[in-house]
């Protein structure tokens, strides 16, 4: 018997099934963020670092039963939608098992961050107000200022660990971009939102262009061809400005 809890609404937004599918990813992410955050708690070098990282773990909870309330507004099964993702990070945690706690920071701050990426890209194509959750969930980003700090701190005073990281940081995105691929070939609802929401962003940075005071050339308005090209190269620019943020060479 479905539960009221379950039972769809008869205003559900259209495209209502993706978004559920994108909602349940979002879910499932923040859990693994949870039990990610609350291991590095327990092993991180400092009290400090310790009760920060707690307390991030705590957040992502919040952060994952806001997304998970909105699963059941939308008249969704949140347990069955989180399990669908059960090992959507496992091979990429396999095959990129940190040596050194540097190399842990930084897997958590560009390796995870494809993933939220991903997530927030497709999350353009949706109803505004699961839109809203998503945008407001990744948002966050109390941990990775953490990370930053601590690597910023530990480059600018270590030139070979800097050289170690930056490779390691490739390596973290060519596998993080193969969940990305394998993602959008298994899951057709996953993949029609990242284009449609890489559409939107294109409109968006053509509209803003308009705007601006012209300089040579009009702006291309035409439609993006090869969505998962775009959408690989969206991610991949993320990823080059985080590792600026270390000054790090992607």
């Amino acid at each position: 018997m479905t539960t009221d809890a379950h039972r769809p609404t008869d205003d559900r937004p259209a495209g209502a099934d993706d978004a559920l599918e994108l909602l349940g990813l979002v879910a499932q992410l923040e859990h693994i963020a949870f039990v990610r955050l609350a291991a590095d708690s327990a092993i991180a070098p400092d009290v400090e670092q310790r009760l920060a990282l707690s307390r991030f773990a705590a957040a992502a909870v919040e952060r994952r039963d806001r997304v998970i309330a909105r699963i059941v507004e939308l008249g969704g099964d949140a347990a069955r939608l989180l399990g669908e993702f059960d090992d959507v990070l496992e091979e990429f945690d396999a095959r990129t098992q940190p040596s050194t706690w540097w190399e842990r920071l930084l897997k958590a701050y560009v390796g995870y961050g494809v993933a939220d990426d991903f997530c927030r890209l497709a999350a353009l194509a949706l109803d505004d107000r699961s839109r809203q959750v998503v945008l407001e969930v990744l948002e966050d980003a109390s941990h990775a200022e953490l990370a930053v700090a601590e690597l910023d701190a530990a480059g600018s005073q270590d030139d070979v660990l800097s050289s170690r990281l930056a490779l390691w940081g490739r390596r973290l995105v060519g596998e993080a971009l193969s969940v990305v691929q394998r993602i959008i070939a298994q899951r057709p609802g996953l993949a029609r939102l990242a284009h449609e929401g890489q559409l939107a962003q294109h409109a968006d940075d053509v509209a803003g262009q308009a705007a601006e005071p012209a300089q040579g050339a009009a702006p291309d308005a035409r439609p993006v061809g090869n969505a998962p090209a775009k959408i690989f190269g969206e991610l991949t620019a993320q990823h080059t400005r985080r590792m600026s943020r270390l000054g790090l060479t992607a």
